[in-house]
């Protein structure tokens, strides 16, 4: 969460000097702190937040400045630091066979590049291959070296709530039987490799799972408002017109990104009614609507959510218009996090433009996304079950015990 105090308004202060609007680099709190790990992520001199960079490349969204963090994305593995074990990895993952030495950094980016796999699952199947390309010898230092890899993953964006969620709990999973330091190493190891291979084939299940909890509560006849290009959404989506239920949907533009514009093509190839909105349109068009369906970077132990900006604003007309809002989102974004307003959480930075030019002086806010209050939601569609906001604090104690 951000710091409140003296020193880092005026760390703010010296850093909004140093660094116009237009450059300004990200700086997280974590940061700040002693001994944290390098960042291996090193596309942070254009103040562009990973968090936002992945969405972009999945999304398809082409722009200026994206093209030129695509171009310097090129050889940013060569200098990128690497999280390694003690020798040559050969079990798994993209070492196996090569000779090359093991880095959870290019086995996280290569699962991170398939469209249709999460950031935190692409985290979780590189923790999964780091396991068994490890040549530790005891189970503390298999533990020691995963934890390290852990947090290498998690520092490569530092905004990203789901890959952080998703660490914290793939090592819980893992790890969470203290027996396992008084059994055969190599027995142990194995469970180790079991456990988060199990732990990834549930991840991977999840987006399933929740389609065939959420498909029900479609019914005929209704008008689905969605925003912004939520995959769990889609699949939800998906299902009930698979199942021969007739919707239409309302789907907001998403600007800058104009993410709307790939969701309803998506849903028009389905052959399902969708009409699209401008973002401003929102309460113009809510008394059509039967209910909101969204997304989440992050569930809160509050039972709120963390997505793409303008989720805040559409949750509060449809809560003064009594429109239920429902959310998809996978438990491995259940994070231990506990906003108390919008400027709680490191902003995750994304490039604006507006086609015209910007005068000088005036600033823009290029924060991706905004917190929604559990107070506005009605019921969180998850692979845990469908939930109510304040039974969210509840599956968390579960999950991290």
């Amino acid at each position: 969460m951000w710091r409140r105090s003296a020193s880092f308004v005026l760390d703010k202060r010296q850093l909004a000097q140093a660094y116009p609007p237009h450059q300004q680099i990200l700086v997280s709190s974590d940061d700040m702190e002693p001994n944290n790990l390098p960042n291996p992520n090193p596309n942070t001199d254009h103040g562009i937040s990973a968090y936002y960079q992945t969405r972009a490349e999945h999304h398809a969204v082409v722009t200026s400045d994206w093209l030129a963090q695509a171009q310097a994305a090129v050889t940013r593995n060569a200098a990128m630091p690497e999280v390694l074990p003690k020798n040559v990895g050969t079990g798994g993952g993209r070492a196996v066979g090569s000779g090359k030495a093991f880095s959870v950094i290019d086995e996280f980016n290569y699962w991170r590049k398939k469209p249709d796999l999460a950031e935190a699952v692409a985290a979780i199947m590189a923790l999964a291959a780091f396991i068994r390309s490890s040549e530790a010898t005891t189970m503390m230092e298999l533990e020691i070296e995963l934890k390290k890899a852990s947090d290498t993953l998690k520092s490569w964006d530092t905004t990203s709530i789901s890959l952080s969620a998703g660490c914290d709990l793939f090592m819980r999973y893992v790890t969470r039987t203290s027996a396992l330091e008084y059994e055969d190493f190599n027995a142990a190891k194995l469970r180790l490799i079991e456990r988060g291979e199990k732990f990834g084939e549930i991840s991977l299940k999840a987006r399933r799972t929740i389609a065939m909890l959420g498909q029900d509560f479609v019914f005929d006849g209704s008008t689905i408002l969605v925003h912004g290009y939520s995959r769990v959404v889609l699949e939800v989506l998906k299902l009930a017109a698979s199942n021969r239920k007739m919707f239409r949907v309302l789907c907001t533009e998403g600007r800058p990104d104009r993410t709307g514009l790939r969701f309803s093509n998506e849903l028009a190839q389905l052959g399902v009614p969708v009409k699209l909105l401008i973002d401003s349109a929102v309460a113009y068009t809510m008394d059509e609507v039967d209910m909101v369906f969204v997304g989440a970077d992050g569930v809160v132990e509050s039972g709120g959510i963390i997505n793409m900006m303008g989720t805040y604003q559409i949750a509060l007309v449809a809560h003064c218009m009594n429109k239920p809002v429902y959310v998809a989102a996978e438990s491995y974004k259940f994070a231990r996090l506990y906003p108390l307003d919008q400027k709680d959480l490191a902003p995750a930075i994304r490039p604006i433009e507006f086609g015209v030019p910007i005068p000088s002086g005036v600033e823009v806010e290029r924060n991706a996304r905004d917190y929604t209050p559990p107070q506005y939601l009605t019921l969180l569609f998850t692979d845990l079950g469908v939930l109510t906001p304040s039974v969210v604090s509840d599956e968390l104690i579960q999950l991290y015990l």
